[in-house]
């Protein structure tokens, strides 16, 4: 899984290659991030509520959006690309809030989620999940600029596949296709 670097001589490969790595790496911690999300929100018993679901399918799509980053990785094409960018931007945004929510009113926002745990043990319970929603926001929109440089290297190596498989060529390559055309006087 991952992109091929073919030269490892050339400066932009050796950041394309760190910077995929960094990458994977911070969507394998995003997406353990939100399955522990989701395992303390259901260690609040609060599924049977609207809240509560609602909070686990925000850490679903988390957990999506970290997914089709690393399929976008993978294949190269502009469509998981374009899935993973907007599925990470509302999720981050999403996820700040709910965090930002969590701390400043946890008794509220507890009572809010029909929760069947004890208050004490609910708010510490829900300030983890705050927590970690809070470092969830932050992985987000890290992984969003490493995807938007990853894309940027992509079209400056040539390996960006526009959806149908034809990659970008450089100059030379094109030029040297141009002069097969030409008839033998001119070439030189």
């Amino acid at each position: 899984m991952g992109l091929y670097v073919i030269n490892n001589n050339n400066d932009t490969t050796k950041k394309h290659h760190h910077i995929h790595k960094l990458f994977l790496l911070c969507n394998y911690i995003l997406l353990g991030a939100a399955s522990s999300c989701i395992f303390l929100t259901l260690s609040l018993r609060l599924f049977p509520s609207l809240c509560g679901a609602l909070l686990i399918l925000l850490h679903v799509f988390t957990i999506l959006g970290a997914v089709s980053g690393c399929a976008a990785v993978s294949n190269g094409t502009n469509r998981w690309y374009s899935a993973h960018m907007v599925l990470n931007v509302l999720t981050a945004i999403f996820q700040g809030s709910v965090s930002v929510l969590i701390f400043t009113s946890t008794s509220s926002f507890l009572t809010r989620l029909d929760s069947y745990v004890r208050e004490e043990n609910g708010g510490v319970i829900l300030k983890l999940g705050g927590g970690l929603g809070g470092v969830i926001f932050f992985l987000e929109w890290v992984v969003l600029t490493l995807a938007f440089f990853l894309k940027y290297y992509d079209i400056v190596e040539g390996n960006n596949n526009n959806g149908n498989g034809v990659g970008v060529r450089n100059e030379k390559v094109q030029n040297d296709e141009d002069l097969k055309d030409w008839s033998l006087a001119f070439k030189v």
